[in-house]
């Protein structure tokens, strides 16, 4: 019987709990509001800037840097705990930029309410990530 348990995987050491993954927001929260205020530095440098520079930026931070970064390996706030987002049927693949990007608009849609199922199943996957068909996971060493 005590076999059959070590074979089992270790739920604790392969997905992120919930506190991990509101920590990893958060450095994300506060990494955007320093790429806003470089942004907003240097762009009061140069001095007249279009528009359309001003709302690419903005689009950028809080729309396409998630998304992207994740589809590129993980964001800052993933990196530093350690934790990645990866496709659920083969952990070892990066989600497409649409899949993330989908992913994205769905958590920020529903916000904290996305969060409900992480501990309804045992690979604590939110409401995003089940639509998504993404599972976090502690990053390989």
């Amino acid at each position: 019987m005590e076999d059959i348990l070590l074979l089992e995987p270790d739920v604790e050491k392969d997905y992120p709990l919930l506190s991990a993954r509101v920590q990893s927001t958060f450095i994300d929260l506060l990494f955007i509001v320093l790429l806003m205020f470089i942004f907003g530095t240097l762009l009061e440098q140069v001095g007249e800037v279009p528009d359309g520079v001003r709302i690419g930026l903005f689009v950028f931070v809080w729309i396409v840097y998630e998304p992207l970064f994740t589809t590129l390996g993980a964001t800052v706030g993933n990196y530093i705990k350690g934790i990645r987002v990866r496709q659920h049927n083969n952990t070892s693949r990066r989600l497409p930029f649409y899949r993330a990007l989908f992913r994205y608009l769905v958590k920020c849609f529903l916000g904290w309410v996305s969060f409900l199922t992480i501990h309804t199943n045992k690979e604590r996957r939110a409401i995003h990530d089940l639509l998504s068909g993404s599972v976090m996971i502690y990053r390989e060493k």
